[in-house]
């Protein structure tokens, strides 16, 4: 997500690490009608106006909802609480019509003003994820009750993927705030969080339990089950034996590697293989330090050995990747694969040769990575990664690390030449996988200082274009330049699982890796 000093990658911190956060409780007495959900994830705030993490936007897409929202499983867009939208000749101006006789589970009359007064809300109390709504948006003007008119600061040509994003969710004014977001329902006016969407929360125990219910004035289809239970544990361990015990339904993010591999071969639960649109990859700062030469940097990611990685640190459970954009959203291509490969000692040689190193005066570099933030499994990747590039005699690497809040200020003081990150997308585009890397604004707040006036004109291309040809074509020149810059190298995408007892079906989870509860059913 974005490169937020204080919320950057939350959500990553979560996926691998399981934090500590409540010991698990006994099972109360269920029936088929109550569904009960593991996590070792964890809530942040409970208002979309601040709230930058997965587990928190996947609570809000299932109590609230979107002008637009995705089809569960996939990245395609469609219509929710808006009917139709219509857009202006200089794509710069969209126009929703909006359902009507849609109400907040409390009853409250959702319109046009509903929208404008979330939007102005969101812009003004300025949160984590404010900049998805003021970096495109202008104004809101309501047009009449059911037509709302958003104001761009310019064409967007995703705009309708930030559309389905939680801070654009309209929230019910007559609860929330208008002058400060809010941190747990408690702080709400009666208490209780009203929401659009299939569910409504009737009981919040931060770090402990979430109780949903369905919400009776849902606008569209009734969900199966009529109570999902969210229980948050402290540990991957625990939350294993509480799905062995009978107690939980289902589990997602996040066991071990090993405890997967297990509960995998062993069979007794359906398994559920996710390929995410998590990625993780190599960042090299490219202003100052000796990665201001491209073929060097060329040279390092033409070492790694991608599967290699995958293998012997994750027990095979992710994929390679070779493009910034993952596998799964359009427009991806394995230029990397074509062009650097994998373990490609004879390419990677001949590039050192050409920068003047050799086997008696190797290239000696820095590699940093933070143990805790994605878990520990880190330091094996940077381990692992060493040792790849080491496997030329014209390298020598030192490991380096540092935990997150120093690694993170790290990017200021251009201390790291080559350094490990991950990210999950704040909206499903190619842009939020590029842009934030290579653009100029974007690659200095992540400590790459990669800047380039033409990459920089391309993405302003993309970004303004509507013509969703015309930005295929710039992603695909973008993929290509990516190999002979490499302001970063992708290693990995990552697989997402989810365990289940027998009897629980409509499991649907796709690239976006959110979990619809209103899929879920008992057979």
């Amino acid at each position: 997500m974005k490169m937020s000093k204080k919320m950057f990658l939350c959500g990553v911190i979560f996926l691998f690490v399981g934090a500590a956060l409540a010991v698990a409780t006994p099972a109360a007495e269920t029936s088929k009608e109550t569904l009960v959900y593991a996590t070792t994830d964890k809530i942040s705030d409970m208002d979309p106006a601040n709230a930058y993490d997965f587990h928190t936007w996947e609570l809000f897409r299932n109590i609230g909802g979107g002008l637009l929202n995705y089809i569960p499983g996939t990245t395609t867009l469609v219509t929710g609480l808006a009917e139709d939208y219509s857009v202006n000749a200089t794509g710069d101006k969209y126009t929703f019509k909006l359902r009507e006789g849609v109400k907040f589970s409390d009853g409250t009359a959702f319109d046009a003003h509903t929208v404008k007064w979330s939007i102005d809300r969101v812009m003004n109390l300025a949160g984590d994820p404010s900049w998805l709504v003021t970096d495109f948006v202008e104004s809101v003007d309501v047009v009449d009750k059911y037509n709302v008119r958003f104001n761009l600061t310019g064409p967007v040509g995703f705009f309708l993927d930030l559309v389905a994003t939680p801070p654009y969710f309209p929230m019910n004014p007559n609860i929330f705030p208008a002058d400060k977001w809010i941190n747990d329902p408690s702080e709400l006016k009666g208490g209780v969080l009203s929401g659009l969407g299939p569910y409504k929360l009737v009981s919040f125990k931060r770090d402990e339990e979430v109780i949903l219910q369905k919400n009776r004035n849902y606008f569209g289809d009734e969900p199966p089950i009529d109570t999902v239970v969210i229980r948050y544990y402290a540990d991957a361990t625990t939350m294993r034996l509480a799905l062995e015990n009978d107690e939980v339904d289902l589990v997602y993010k996040d066991l071990n590697p090993s405890d997967k591999a297990d509960l995998i071969q062993k069979g007794e639960y359906p398994a559920y293989k996710i390929p995410s649109s998590y990625i993780r990859y190599l960042c090299f700062e490219t202003s100052e330090s000796y990665f201001k030469d491209a073929r060097l940097r060329q040279a390092v990611a033409a070492l790694v050995d991608r599967q290699d990685i995958i293998d012997k640190v994750f027990l095979g459970q992710m994929q390679p990747l070779y493009s910034m954009i993952p596998m799964g959203m359009k427009w991806h291509s394995d230029d990397f694969k074509d062009t650097l490969g994998d373990a490609n000692i004879k390419l990677a040689e001949q590039l050192l040769s050409q920068a003047g190193y050799s086997a008696s005066k190797p290239f000696q570099f820095e590699l940093w990575y933070t143990p805790s933030h994605y878990g520990d499994t880190e330091v094996n990747v940077a381990e692992v990664l060493k040792s790849q590039f080491e496997k030329s005699k014209m390298v020598r690497v030192t490991l380096r690390s540092a935990e997150w809040s120093t690694y993170i200020d790290n990017w200021d003081t251009k201390v790291m030449p080559l350094f490990l990150l991950g990210w999950y997308p704040d909206y499903m585009d190619p842009d939020n996988y590029t842009a934030a890397f290579a653009g100029t604004a974007g690659s200095a707040g992540m400590g790459i200082y990669f800047s380039d006036p033409e990459w920089d004109r391309l993405f302003k291309q993309e970004q303004t274009s509507p013509d969703q040809t015309e930005r295929e074509r710039v992603f695909a020149q973008l993929q290509k330049m990516w190999t002979e810059e490499v302001p970063t190298a992708p290693i990995f995408q990552g697989n997402l699982y989810i365990f289940a007892q027998r009897g629980l079906k409509g499991v649907v989870v796709g690239t976006d890796m959110v979990l619809y509860y209103s899929t879920l059913y008992f057979d």
